[in-house]
C-alpha cells in the first residue's frame, strides 16, 4: 500500500493475509491521516476527524481535525487519500464456530425450493464420497414456499447410503434422513424430550426435529477434531474481517470452542475480538470456573457470561407465545426452561458475577425473562446488564419493563426483513404491535445492541443498518417500510451496532468507538454512512479492516 510512509528505518511488509508489521520491529506511535473519519460518542453524537494518532499499544491517542498540527515524530504514517473511516462493527449476537463450520459444510441458505435443495444435497454427496455424514445448514421451508416441513423420505431419495443431518437456518430445527435416524436410534417409539418435538405423521418420525429434540443426534454425529475446529475458526475470522466486523459476542460458547479460541490466541492468530457467553451453566463453569475470565490476548478474548434459552424460533413454531399461533391453533410454542429453572440458572450465574443473556423470541418468553429479571434484581444489586437476545415479539405492555429493569434488548434488525411475511402468518395482523419494535424500545429508555445472528444471516452489518432505518428489504418492500413507526434514525442504528453492542458486553471502556484510550479498530469503506442512501449502505464495500492499529484485511 503506497499510503504507508517508512520512517526511522522501519517498514511494513505485505502478505497473503494483508499488510502486517515486520516481525521483531517495535511499533511506536502511528498517524492515520487524510481520512473522512467518523465515530459516535457514548451519547450518539457524531465526532468527525481527518487524522488519528495511534499509540504503540494499538489504542487511539488523539483525533485530529484539518486545523490541528500533525505530530512530527511518527514512526508510521498512512495516507487515507480522503477515504471514509469508521469504527469496526461490533456484532452483539453471533455464533462464531457455527459460522466457520457452515462455510466448510453444505450451505443451503441460497436455495429457493425443495427441488433445488435436494439437487444441491445430491451434488454435495457425490463430491464428498468419503464423508461419513453429510452435514449442512441453512434450509428454510418458508423461503421454499413449501407450506410444511421437508421429510426424511425426500432426503432418502437423493442420499440413502449414509446419514444426512441438516440444521434449519435458525438452528432451532434439523432435517435428517432415515440413515441418520437409524444411527441415532430414533424410531416410532421415540418420545419428544422436554422442550423439543419429534415431528411425526401417523406415529412415525417425519425426519424433522425441533429444539431439544435435535439433541437426540448428539452422540451419533462424529465430533469435529481440534484441527477441524481451528480451521472453522480461521474461516470465520476471515469472513468477519472481510465484512468489517472486528468484535463479536459469541452466543453459546462450548468448552471445545473456547479451547480453539485459546489455541488461536496462544499462537497469535486471534485477530477478531470474541466476548463469549457460555452455552449453559456447565460450560460456563468448565471454561471460567468461579468468575468471568479477564480480558486475554490484549483484549481479544473474554468469557463474560452465560447464554440461556427460554424458547425456540418463530420459523419452527417453537417461539413461546401468550396466545396460540394464528396459523396453527392449539400450538403456543415450546418452553425450553420452566420459570423456576430459568431463575435458578440466572441466579447461579449472577452469584459469581457472570452476565446472563437470555434467548427469548415469543411474547410469553420475553414476559418470562423480564419477570425473572425483576425478581433477581431484588437480590443481585449493581450493574448487571441483563440481556434478552432477539426480543422479537413483545407484548406492548411489556416494552417499558426493559428500561425499568436495566435489561438490554439485543436484537438483529435484518431478521425483520427476513421474517416479515412469516411473522404476519404466525401471529396474525392484531398481534404485531410489539413485533421487532426497536423504536418503541429505544423511546422507552432501553439500550439497543445490534447483531446479525450469523450464520442465520450474513455477518455483514450493512443490510441490518439499512433495515433499521427503512424497515424495507433489499428490494424496497414493503414500500415505506413495514410498521414504519419503528424506523430508527441512522445515528441510532449505527450506535446500536457500535457503542450499544460494546456496552451490552461491558466493553464500552475499550471498544465501540474511536476515542482516546480505546482500541484502534476501524474500517475503511467506500460510502459515507451519514450521507449514503439505504441502497448505497446495503452495497457498502469494505476496503480495509484494521485491529489494534494494524491492517488485518485489505481488499485486493
Amino acid at each position: 500500500m503506497s499510503g504507508w510512509r517508512k520512517k526511522r528505518g522501519l517498514a511494513l511488509c505485505a502478505s497473503a493475509a494483508g499488510l502486517l508489521l515486520v516481525p521483531g520491529l517495535a511499533q511506536a506511535d502511528s498517524l492515520i491521516d487524510n481520512v473522512n473519519g467518523m465515530t459516535l460518542d457514548s451519547k450518539g453524537k457524531v465526532i468527525r476527524f481527518t487524522g488519528m494518532v495511534i499509540d504503540d499499544e494499538g489504542r487511539v491517542k488523539q483525533l485530529l481535525d484539518r486545523r490541528d498540527k500533525r505530530p512530527r515524530e511518527m514512526d508510521f504514517q498512512f495516507d487515507g487519500k480522503g477515504q471514509n473511516l469508521v469504527p469496526g462493527f461490533f456484532d452483539a449476537h453471533g455464533h462464531v464456530m457455527d459460522m466457520g463450520f457452515g462455510a466448510l459444510t453444505l450451505d443451503l441458505s441460497e436455495t429457493r425450493s425443495l427441488a433445488e435443495a435436494l439437487a444441491r444435497i445430491a451434488q454435495y454427496a457425490a463430491d464428498n464420497p468419503n464423508r461419513q455424514w453429510i452435514m449442512g445448514s441453512g434450509w428454510n421451508q418458508e423461503v421454499w414456499g413449501l407450506g410444511r416441513f421437508p421429510t426424511a423420505a425426500e432426503l432418502d431419495s437423493v442420499v440413502a447410503d449414509r446419514p444426512v443431518f441438516l440444521s434449519r437456518v435458525d438452528g432451532h430445527a434439523a432435517w435428517a434422513n432415515s440413515a441418520a435416524m437409524k444411527a441415532a436410534g430414533v424410531s416410532a417409539a421415540s418420545k419428544s424430550p422436554s422442550g423439543g418435538t419429534i415431528v411425526k405423521t401417523a406415529g412415525k418420525p417425519t425426519g424433522v426435529f425441533v429444539d431439544a429434540a435435535i439433541g437426540l443426534f448428539k452422540d451419533a454425529i462424529p465430533a469435529p477434531k481440534p484441527a477441524e475446529r481451528d480451521l472453522a475458526l480461521s474461516k470465520a475470522q476471515d469472513m468477519l474481517l472481510a465484512n468489517g466486523v472486528t468484535s463479536i459476542a459469541d452466543m453459546g460458547t462450548e468448552l471445545q470452542d473456547w479451547q480453539s479460541y485459546r489455541r488461536a490466541g496462544d499462537k497469535g492468530r486471534l485477530k477478531i475480538r470474541i466476548i463469549s457467553y457460555a452455552a449453559g451453566i456447565d460450560n460456563m463453569i468448565a471454561i471460567a470456573g468461579p468468575a468471568p475470565s479477564p480480558w486475554l490476548y490484549d483484549d481479544h478474548l473474554k468469557l463474560a457470561g452465560v447464554k440461556l434459552y427460554v424458547d425456540g424460533a418463530l420459523g419452527s413454531r417453537g417461539a413461546l407465545l401468550k396466545q396460540p399461533y394464528a396459523d396453527m391453533p392449539g400450538e403456543s410454542g415450546l418452553a425450553l426452561l420452566s420459570s423456576a429453572q430459568l431463575k435458578n440458572n440466572m441466579s447461579r450465574a449472577a452469584m459469581d458475577g457472570f452476565q446472563t443473556a437470555v434467548h427469548a423470541i415469543g411474547d410469553k418468553a420475553n414476559d418470562e425473562a423480564l419477570s425473572a429479571i425483576e425478581e433477581l434484581n431484588e437480590t443481585y444489586k449493581g450493574d448487571r446488564r441483563w440481556r434478552i437476545e432477539h426480543a422479537q415479539i413483545i407484548d406492548p405492555v411489556d416494552i417499558s419493563r426493559f428500561a425499568a429493569t436495566g435489561t438490554i434488548a439485543s436484537v438483529q434488525p435484518v431478521h425483520q426483513t427476513s421474517d416479515r411475511l412469516m411473522a404476519e402468518a404466525r401471529l396474525g395482523p392484531d398481534r404485531l404491535a410489539g413485533a421487532y419494535a426497536w423504536k418503541s424500545l429505544l423511546d422507552s429508555g432501553a439500550i439497543l445492541a445490534f447483531g446479525t445472528d450469523v450464520p442465520v444471516e450474513s455477518s455483514s452489518p450493512f443490510p441490518g443498518l439499512a433495515a433499521a432505518i427503512t424497515r424495507e428489504d433489499a428490494s424496497g418492500q414493503p414500500f415505506g417500510g413495514w410498521m414504519p413507526e419503528q424506523r430508527l434514525a441512522r445515528e441510532q442504528a449505527w450506535q446500536a451496532y457500535t457503542n450499544g453492542a460494546a456496552y451490552a458486553a461491558f466493553a464500552e471502556d475499550r471498544l465501540g468507538s474511536l476515542e482516546p484510550g480505546k482500541r484502534a479498530d476501524f474500517i475503511i469503506i467506500d460510502q459515507d454512512l451519514l450521507l449514503a442512501t439505504p441502497a448505497q449502505i446495503r452495497a457498502t464495500r469494505i476496503l480495509q479492516t484494521w485491529v489494534d492499529g494494524k491492517p488485518v484485511f485489505v481488499r485486493k
